[in-house]
């Protein structure tokens, strides 16, 4: 059986990442790409707030070349994905989907966070045409222009009231009579002249020809009052959640209650000795790509310690 230092689960800028750092540490690793090879960055069209790139970058290039400078510095990137890995013991033992099986002697967990979906075949439609699940992200191409938020939380506040300072009016697209969010960002939200909240609301599907122009949207759908009714929109935000990927662990780390791994305050350590978790995965708060790497880079130096210790 295939025997490594290091074993990178996922892509993306904290998998790159750590996989830079562990190789210039002379560490022998393997880093398998997942499901979405690049990460959730690969549906994003221009990136302006990574520093470096003053003009900006697109996604994909970004992670192009995070994966080459990888591959450069001697990281075994390879396409697949772990589908089982067991932890109970070291050196731990992963199962790829092709069957295979490698040990590692420690394991760096940063298979991300996917955002959660309304299932409409128009947000794939226009995935990167003006449907987003990231208002820090995309917020700054809609300045003066009119947007919708889909949701009724914390986040969805959170987005909404980020937007309202860059857009000229934001929906919020709320299913129940009533948002969720703490009575702080309620407030917030409330407080801005230029967010309508559009309550007992559903969408449907968006409109447009060369990217989103509106929305279909529905009043109390279901009910004998159901009303349709379209409103012009430029792009349309999700802000119902992400779901950490992180089914394929089957409980052996200890997540917190939204499913994210829990690590160590001051490091990136897990509940389980010689296991790190970087990047979206392990964080719910920051998701941003600049913080990512960052954390792919701690785990790294984390790893390096970790098997200088043993």
């Amino acid at each position: 059986m295939e025997k490594v230092q290091c074993l990178i689960i996922g892509s993306g800028p904290a998998g790159y990442s750590a996989a830079i750092y562990t190789s210039r540490a002379n560490l022998k690793n393997v880093l398998f790409e997942g499901i979405q090879p690049g990460g959730q960055l690969t549906q994003t069209t221009t990136i302006e707030n990574y520093a470096g790139f003053p003009v900006g970058i697109d996604g994909q290039q970004l992670m192009a070349q995070m994966r080459q400078q990888a591959v450069n510095v001697g990281a075994d990137v390879r396409s697949g994905i772990i589908t089982d890995i067991d932890l109970t013991k070291r050196p731990f033992t992963a199962t790829t989907d092709a069957g295979s099986q490698i040990q590692a002697d420690t394991v760096i967990v940063a298979t991300g966070a996917s955002a959660k979906y309304l299932g409409l075949d128009d947000e794939k439609k226009y995935s990167g045409m003006g449907v987003s699940a990231c208002a820090t992200c995309d917020g700054f191409f809609y300045r003066r222009r009119v947007v919708a938020v889909v949701g009724g939380g914390d986040t969805a506040c959170e987005e909404a009231h980020y937007l309202s300072n860059l857009a000229s009016k934001v929906y919020m697209i709320v299913r129940k009579d009533y948002l969720r969010a703490s009575a702080a960002m309620q407030k917030r939200v409330m407080e801005k002249d230029n967010i309508e909240i559009l309550f007992n609301t559903n969408t449907v599907g968006l409109f447009g020809e060369n990217g989103v122009e509106g929305a279909h949207l529905v009043r109390f759908k279901g009910t004998d009052r159901e009303e349709p009714f379209d409103i012009a929109i430029d792009g349309f935000f999700l802000a119902i959640g992400h779901k950490p990927n992180t089914d394929f662990l089957a409980g052996q780390l200890t997540l917190d209650q939204a499913g994210y791994i829990v690590t160590d305050l001051a490091t990136t350590a897990t509940s389980v000795p010689g296991v790190f978790a970087a990047g979206d995965v392990a964080d719910p708060r920051y998701r941003q790509a600049i913080v990512a790497a960052g954390s792919g880079c701690r785990a790294a130096l984390d790893v390096e310690k970790f098997l200088a210790e043993q």
